[in-house]
């Protein structure tokens, strides 16, 4: 076989499985994101409480926060296959409980607690299962394509699942709603079942395995010993405490300063997702510069704009704001996605899942404390000095990048090459 068959048959090769491997987490995502709007549209029609939501929330939350470096430790130690399926069977096992309650007409308030708890928890060992794998089933040279191609996914459903939930609760009742995550989670296993999902031959060879806390510890020091990932673990949480409260105080913005109604709200989300699928769509296209650094950081600065817009639009210049968000959502998305690309060329495949997971807990955790100091904020000067001080605190990240040899050469920073094993 000639040179050039062989290159193009390795392509087909991990082309087929990864995306068989894509498209299972794509409709297993649908199905769980359509659930999750049921479930949310049921607490606040039927209990009409902010307090509820917001425990709900802290729910999904709680679980990545702070059981997120364990779960790493463990999608390190097991078969990454197998966490993705079985974490696929967690989330499929709630919704079938929640379709049985809602069928009976036993649902209370603490049932969607823990089950939302649960769930989230088997979510937190599928998000670092199927990050480390992407590692291991991508060329790196196509990373930054495929970080685009998620973020894409991502977008869509932002856009699609509401809309789509609305309609189906029209059509279904709640427990059909719950049924529709129990079917896709149910395909979702079973086209993983069918594909090899390789793994880091040194997870299988031990044969004396440290303990879970000694594991732990060793994922903690690699991060910390490595300036350039632990800064960017740090960029990632200070990013997540600015842009969730900025999402939040969306329906404030609304109300406060433009005077508008539900549809000037939606026409934000709206062009929040296409964003989203835009940038995604361009990165997929484009892969990028060929060092991923300059894309993220450049990316990065550019949503400065996004939220420069938002932060000065006039209380007449509504679609100022509709622009920002659409700005946002394109670079943000762009930043996002190679980001994950460098973390996945350059942190060993041992070493992924429990990176990941302390990304996650460390990201997540910003969430609240964000929240409630945005609150008082807006509500002291003004809802648009939150969006304005987000612009500064982007800008001199991405200096700080720049002008950060650690960082801007992190990339150099190859890690070392690993056998895999193919999962049984």
């Amino acid at each position: 076989m000639r040179e050039g068959d062989t290159t193009q048959a390795h392509n087909q090769k991990w082309q087929r499985r990864f995306f068989a491997f894509f498209g299972a987490q794509a409709v297993s995502l649908i199905g769980s994101n359509i659930a999750q709007f049921a479930i949310t549209w049921w607490l606040a029609r039927s209990l009409d409480s902010a307090t509820v939501l917001a425990t709900a929330t802290l729910m999904a939350l709680l679980p990545g926060v702070l059981l997120g470096p364990l779960a790493g430790v463990l999608v390190d130690r097991w078969p990454r296959r197998l966490i993705i399926m079985m974490a696929d069977g967690v989330g499929a096992l709630g919704a079938a409980v929640l379709m049985l309650l809602f069928w009976t007409d036993a649902i209370q308030v603490w049932h969607i607690y823990v089950i939302t708890f649960v769930r989230a928890l088997a979510g937190t060992f599928h998000f670092a299962a199927v990050q480390s794998s992407t590692t291991l089933m991508v060329p790196p040279e196509q990373l930054s394509r495929v970080g685009g191609m998620n973020q894409t996914v991502q977008g869509i459903n932002m856009l699609v699942a509401p809309p789509a939930g609305a309609l189906l609760l029209e059509l279904l009742s709640l427990e059909g709603m719950m049924a529709i995550d129990v079917v896709t989670a149910l395909i979702a296993i079973g086209m993983v079942f069918t594909i090899t999902i390789p793994q880091p031959l040194a997870s299988m060879t031990q044969t004396a395995r440290p303990s879970i806390l000694s594991d732990l510890r060793t994922g903690f020091l690699y991060i910390w010993n490595w300036p350039a990932l632990f800064i960017a673990l740090l960029m990632s949480s200070v990013i997540n405490f600015l842009m969730s409260p900025a999402f939040a105080l969306l329906p404030i913005l609304v109300l406060r300063h433009f005077k508008g109604n539900a549809l000037q709200l939606a026409s934000l989300s709206t062009a929040l997702g296409v964003g989203f699928v835009a940038g995604g769509l361009i990165l997929s296209a484009w892969g990028g510069f060929k060092r991923r650094i300059y894309t993220a950081v450049l990316g990065l600065a550019a949503t400065s704009v996004g939220t420069l817009l938002i932060g000065i639009a006039p209380a007449e210049g509504f679609w100022i704001a509709v622009v920002g968000l659409a700005l946002f959502g394109i670079f943000n998305t762009i930043s996002n996605g190679s980001f994950f690309a460098i973390m996945q060329a350059v942190v060993a495949p041992e070493m992924q899942g429990r990176f990941f997971t302390v990304l996650m807990s460390m990201s997540q955790g910003m969430t609240p404390l964000g929240l409630l100091i945005a609150g008082p904020v807006a509500d002291r000067y003004g809802v648009q000095i939150w969006y304005l001080v987000s612009t500064v605190c982007i800008l001199a990240m991405s200096t700080v990048v720049l002008l950060t040899p650690a960082m801007m050469n992190m990339e150099d920073h190859q890690a070392p090459q690993v056998e895999v094993a193919p999962a049984e």
